[in-house]
């Protein structure tokens, strides 16, 4: 790895959940996972100067996640998740808090400079500030053949658009996706009346990408390289909860991509994480040596 970095960047935020909360933010676990198959990572974040800000930095560094999070003068960011009568949850993602404003620093540039893997979704770009910074870190990473950037899809009530979406994609040379995300996608696109694989195999082609991941839940998931597309089936498990299964997912494959594997062990392994992830509470599991160690 020659110290290089592999950085998850964006929202870092609270779960309010009727029984409690809960720490937050796909970057947050993207950092985490990988750091358990003994690659160094950072969580780069923003948060508020409040005790819910110092309760987040206190949590990942508990959890020996290494940290570039800045306070700013904004709350920190909090999601109050209610449940209908049916348990479907609701979610609202408070605006204007500390993730949506991530400095573009000197500290953060240089971070940058030394990155190998970059993880970024679409929520954390909502807000001009946030999206510029996570702009201006892709444009100082190296650009060698070896670096990448990964743009992990999330659509969250209704902060995305379609320019945001492309320019990403034009960004990044690993997609992943899954199997909703890529519907709504294609509508905005203009291709709604494909089946799966060929849309991927369109966006593939289109943004020139490595790799392009999809997942499908229960269905199984794939991952598309140029002319060749690997799929592995979900395995059956205990769920406990979901929360947090897919970020393990991109982190165990990027991981193991980064450690020398090929896509389909990559994959596999990917698989096997995102589906322990399922068996127990909270995004944050600590993996097994078997799963670790393959």
């Amino acid at each position: 790895m020659n110290n290089k970095v592999v950085v998850g960047m964006g929202e870092a935020l609270w779960d309010v959940l009727p029984n409690g909360k809960k720490i937050g933010g796909a970057p947050a676990n993207f950092a985490y996972h990988v750091s358990q198959f003994g690659l160094q990572s950072c969580v780069v974040s923003a948060v508020g100067e409040d005790v819910l800000g110092k309760e987040i930095i206190d949590n990942l560094t508990s959890k020996g996640v290494n940290l570039m999070i800045t306070e700013v003068p904004y709350p920190t960011g909090t999601v109050q998740v209610e449940f209908d009568q049916a348990g479907i949850p609701n979610y609202d993602i408070k605006e204007n808090v500390a993730w949506d404003n991530i400095p573009f620093t000197a500290s953060l540039k240089a971070l940058a400079e030394k990155t190998q893997a970059l993880c970024f979704g679409s929520l954390a770009q909502r807000n001009v500030v946030s999206r510029e910074t996570i702009n201006g870190f892709i444009d100082a990473m190296p650009k060698d053949e070896d670096t990448m950037v990964i743009f992990d899809v999330n659509l969250r009530q209704g902060f995305y658009s379609k320019e945001i979406l492309c320019d990403s994609m034009a960004k990044c040379n690993i997609l992943k996706i899954n199997d909703e995300e890529l519907v709504t996608v294609s509508r905005l696109f203009g291709y709604p009346g494909i089946d799966l694989q060929d849309k991927c195999w369109i966006l593939l082609g289109k943004y020139n990408l490595k790799m392009l991941i999809l997942t499908c839940g229960i269905n199984g998931s794939y991952v598309f390289t140029p002319g060749h597309v690997s799929f592995q089936p979900t395995p059956k498990v205990e769920v406990a909860d979901t929360v947090g299964a897919g970020d393990s997912f991109t982190a165990a494959f990027i991981a193991s991509i980064l450690k020398g594997k090929t896509v389909a062990e990559a994959h596999s392994l990917a698989v096997q994480t995102s589906a322990f992830v399922c068996t127990k509470n909270g995004a944050m599991p600590n993996l097994p040596a078997e799963i670790t160690l393959a």
